[in-house]
């Protein structure tokens, strides 16, 4: 006697064939390619992104250390041969403010764009058992703060930046880093080229430093993630310090609104980062040793009203040469891959974390930089590589030299112009008129004149855009300007969200998930049809 499986043996048999199926299509693609744990070191201006690039390249296969000391650190470690890549937002100097070598020695590299982002002065200061969540200052109150000039919060200048806000008599306590840092440097650049009789009286000569003076009420803490904690501290009311906007994004933190030169206070979301460096100088000499690295003076004094004074790139040191003594050909390989994805997939996600992409002639060269891998070893593969296959929302397919975000990017409220407001509360008041806070018709670029709220629907304005009466608030992720609460707030900090582009390791899920549906409309319907035969034979 024949015995006919049962109904849930053939179920169960079909699942297995299914589901053997499923894994071998999954699966059916190119070996991965040979693999190195890799090791870095340096910015904590970048490490945030930085750190969210690792995890997200982890399920490919690729193993990345990453150790945030400073700049100053990473750059050494990477010239004594201890890493195999660092992260600066300088370049080396030579020699540091002490007198030491501050160069790659006998290493060769390139410096290679990764991020941009805004130096962002993130406070505690509390009134009225609430934290001040729209505090404005301009870079001159800016650097008497942290030059000992202005000690406590009821100051007039801090008062007139305000519009006449007045706040309580409470001592200022700038924290400062105690590490050499990428974005001690960035700052005090900025501070030298912009404020140089106010910087330069008390650093005691001109230029730059990665290690800022201590001096009078002020703290220092190592890293940027200790510099945030400090402040948000219980202890810390009063407090003042600068990091990359991505900590007080994470930490839900105010920041500062800055003046810019166009008379707006403004903050580093990735559309006003977007806009500032558009008015950065690249050096294009691909002969020179400071190839990619930026000169930020225009940046500094940009006019247009949406732009953040202190936005900038961070680099990484690249290892080029076909003898360095770290590398091999699976950890170029890694290096390679880990920077493909960072430079292009990985921008998607700048906005989120409290970054700015980069645009689309720094990707490229990016990638140019990325060939240098393979002139040093032939073995590391990078074919297929493209900038158009890039999902970042700077890109203007065809033309490097467009950046799309600064191009949608919003004008600011009108409250937030200088001698208005502030935004949000306080003494001045937020607008109110069609006239004020209404759609503006936008210029060639899509965007609202300065003052104005862009209206739903237009380019430059998110769908859901302040409608006439809005708060005149704009959002610090976003950059898009937002209605007014229920209760008559207004005051935002920043939240972080994940982008919808795409996240790591989307492309293997959808994949696999496409697998199995392909699976199920092609091979089911046949094995089906084929046991009903079988069935239809045996009964």
């Amino acid at each position: 006697m024949k015995l006919r499986p049962t109904r849930r043996g053939r179920t169960r048999a079909v699942l297995a064939v299914l589901l053997s199926l499923a894994v071998t299509v999954v699966l059916a693609r190119p070996a991965d390619a040979a693999y190195a744990q890799i090791e870095g070191s340096g910015s904590t201006w970048s490490e945030v992104i930085l750190q969210q690039w690792i995890a997200d390249v982890d399920a490919n296969g690729m193993k990345v250390t990453y150790n945030g000391g400073g700049s100053s650190q990473g750059r050494k470690a990477f010239g004594q041969n201890v890493t195999d890549f660092g992260i600066t937002e300088i370049p080396y100097q030579g020699k540091d403010e002490f007198g030491n070598v501050d160069s790659a020695g006998s290493r060769e590299f390139a410096y290679m764009p990764i991020i941009a982002g805004g130096t962002a002065f993130t406070y505690q200061l509390t009134v009225g058992g609430k934290l001040v969540k729209n505090l404005r200052l301009s870079g001159e109150t800016i650097a008497k703060i942290f030059t000992n000039q202005i000690t406590n919060w009821n100051d007039p200048a801090i008062k007139k930046d305000n519009n006449g806000r007045v706040f309580p008599s409470l001592k200022i306590t700038p924290v400062l880093r105690s590490d050499g840092s990428g974005t001690t440097a960035q700052f005090t650049t900025w501070l030298d080229k912009q404020y140089p009789a106010i910087w330069r009286g008390f650093f005691g000569r001109s230029g730059l430093t990665s290690y800022f003076p201590r001096k009078g009420a002020a703290i220092a803490a190592a890293g940027s993630d200790q510099v945030m904690n400090t402040i948000a501290s219980a202890s810390g009311n009063g407090h003042i310090g600068y990091v990359e906007y991505s900590y007080p994004v994470n930490k839900k933190y105010p920041v500062v609104k800055v003046l810019n030169k166009a008379g707006y206070y403004v903050e580093p979301t990735q559309y006003n980062v977007a806009v500032a460096l558009t008015r950065a100088k690249i050096n294009q000499d691909k002969g020179s040793d400071k190839y990619l690295t930026q000169i930020l003076d225009g940046v500094y004094s940009a006019t247009d009203p949406r732009a953040y004074p202190l936005s900038s790139y961070s680099y990484m040191l690249l290892p080029t040469g076909a003898k360095d003594q770290r590398m091999t050909t699976a950890k170029r390989q890694t290096l390679a891959d880990f920077m493909f994805y960072s430079l292009c997939e990985g921008q998607s996600k700048a906005g989120a974390y409290g970054y700015s992409p980069l645009p689309l002639n720094l990707v490229q060269a990016g990638f140019d930089q990325l060939k240098k891998l393979k002139t040093a070893d032939p073995k590391v593969d990078i074919a297929g590589r493209s900038v158009t296959r890039c999902n970042n929302p700077t890109f203007v397919a065809g033309n490097l030299s467009k950046n799309k975000l600064a191009e949608v990017a919003p004008q600011p409220a009108a409250c937030d112009k200088q001698g208005a407001g502030p935004c949000g509360g306080g003494t001045g008041t937020a607008p109110t008129s069609t006239e004020e806070a209404s759609a503006a018709s936008g210029d060639d670029k899509g965007t609202a004149s300065p003052g104005t709220t862009p209206a739903a629907g237009t380019p430059g304005a998110p769908a859901d855009a302040a409608v006439p009466g809005a708060s005149g608030v704009v959002d610090p992720v976003t950059g898009a300007p937002q209605a007014a609460t229920a209760t008559g707030g207004g005051d935002v900090t920043a939240v972080p969200v994940e982008l919808l582009a795409g996240r790591a390791g989307d492309e293997r899920v959808f994949g696999a998930l496409a697998a199995v549906e392909l699976v199920a409309l092609v091979v089911v319907p046949g094995m089906l049809a084929a046991l009903l035969r079988k069935r239809r034979r045996n009964a």
